[in-house]
């Protein structure tokens, strides 16, 4: 089988397993544990996607600076967009607040409080 999903890897996994599963109503299909209680690999299914969260191992992050995931939810969601929106805007830094864009009725794009660069829209 072949598929394809977004990894994050956050310091304070436990904690991103429960806010993402929470902003995305999302189901846990899978979590695997590190010898110390964080998360080795989880997979969230939100809305048919695979979000994968581990703990981050390095020191400093290895960051792409750009990286973007990106949920694209067709006119008809507003509501979905706006309720991911709120759950990811704490202790967030938006980059593009929520509204309308050159390509979308409603849109929004911050980094959340784990470091991922989110963009949202209908």
């Amino acid at each position: 089988m072949h598929r394809s999903m977004m990894q994050v890897c956050v310091r304070g996994s436990n904690e991103a397993v429960a806010f993402y599963r929470n902003a995305f109503d999302a189901s846990i299909l899978c979590t695997h544990f590190n010898l110390d209680g964080t998360i080795a690999h989880a997979e969230l299914d939100i809305y048919g996607q695979i979000l994968a969260i581990s703990e981050q191992a390095e020191e400093e992050p290895i960051t792409g600076n750009t990286m973007m995931l990106c949920l694209h939810f067709g006119k008809g969601n507003e509501h979905i967009v706006r309720k991911i929106y709120d759950a990811l805007n704490e202790n967030a830094k938006s980059i593009s607040p929520l509204g309308a864009c050159e390509y979308s009725t409603l849109q929004a794009v911050l980094v959340d409080q784990f470091g991922v660069c989110w963009c949202i829209f209908v």
